[in-house]
This record gives structure tokens, C-alpha cells and sequence, in this order.
């Protein structure tokens, strides 16, 4: 599902979503990328690896996922997300409380859960 022209640029709605995703939360990791988009987690694994023989993302392994971050030494890096910013930026409301919502930070420890009533 192509969300913005960023996809034409990138050359496919996997690579755009893996993007914004990446934007939003600064680091993320494929399954993440394909559960919130909607994409199927092979093609967005493709493009993360992709991006990352590019030199654009660095990844680190925290148990069997491998996490992806922006590579901090690469210029390129910081252009391409120059320009995912401006795509990211001009999303409307909907698409980031329906894609980009769920929490992906770990809770504090005796933080106290609060439940809301339907």
C-alpha cells in the first residue's frame, strides 16, 4: 500500500514503509515494520538489508532480531532522512494514529498499569 510518492523514489510501498517506520521510532526492526504497514515481512527484510549494504542503516542483533538504526557516519544517511522527514511530515493525522501508534518501549518497572474503560 503506497502511502506517499517517497514510495516511487525508493522503488517499492516495502522500502517507504520501512522508511517512515524507521523515522518514527529511530530504530526498528522488519516484523515491526510489516505487522504496522501491512507488508509482508520478506520484502521488508530485502529492503532493510538493502539499505544497510548501502551503508544507510546499521543493525545490531538483541537476541534473534536484528534492529536497524540510521547509520550516524554516513551522510547519505542523514539526507535520506532529510527527505523521509519531509514525507513523514506531511502524512495526515489518520495514517500516523492508525500506522504509527503502538508502543514500542518497554515500561518502567513499577510503573503502575492504568486502564481505560470502553
Amino acid at each position: 500500500m503506497k502511502l506517499t510518492t517517497l514510495a516511487d523514489i525508493l522503488g517499492s510501498a516495502s522500502a517507504e514503509a520501512a522508511m517512515l517506520h524507521l523515522y518514527h521510532y529511530g530504530e526498528s526492526y522488519g516484523r515491526a515494520v510489516a505487522a504496522d504497514f501491512g507488508v509482508s515481512l520478506d520484502s521488508v527484510q530485502k529492503q532493510l538489508d538493502k539499505f544497510e549494504r548501502a551503508g544507510l542503516l546499521i543493525c545490531k542483533r538483541q537476541g534473534r532480531t536484528l534492529v536497524y538504526h540510521w547509520n550516524p557516519k554516513s551522510r547519505a544517511a542523514s539526507r535520506l532522512r532529510e527527505l523521509v522527514a519531509i514525507y513523514y511530515e506531511s502524512l495526515p493525522e489518520e495514517i500516523h494514529q492508525e500506522k504509527l501508534s503502538t508502543r514500542r518501549r518497554h515500561r518502567a518497572k513499577d510503573k503502575p498499569i492504568i486502564y481505560s474503560k470502553p
